[in-house]
Order: structure tokens, then C-alpha cells, then sequence
């Protein structure tokens, strides 16, 4: 069975001060303090949430 593929987030930002949609996208992704990482399934989904909050997070394959 083939792995299925997973991308590394990392919060690098505050969410103070971002619109509301922003800040519920964080806490949906698992993230809600600076620094905190989150293994995720590279799903259409996720990518969609990772590039609604691209400017709050950095992401590695």
C-alpha cells in the first residue's frame, strides 16, 4: 500500500488582529500558537485552508 503523502505547517505568525475567517482556519489546521507544527494529509482540502492563511504559515513537503 502506497503512503499517502503528508505536508509539514508551521505557524509563524500571529493570528491577533486577522479576520475571524483566518483565525478559525488556524484553529481547523490544528494551529493556534506561533511555532506549533502540524503534520497534515496533502489533501485538496487542507491545501485550500494552507493557502487561505499562506501569510501565517510555512510549509514543507
Amino acid at each position: 500500500m502506497a503512503a499517502k503523502s503528508t505536508v509539514k505547517v508551521t505557524q509563524t505568525k500571529s493570528a491577533i488582529g486577522r479576520k475571524s475567517d483566518q483565525r478559525q482556519t488556524l484553529i481547523g489546521l490544528g494551529l493556534n500558537k506561533i511555532g506549533r507544527t502540524r503534520d497534515l494529509e496533502d489533501t485538496p482540502s487542507v491545501r485550500g485552508m494552507i493557502n487561505k492563511v499562506k501569510h501565517l504559515v510555512r510549509v514543507e513537503q
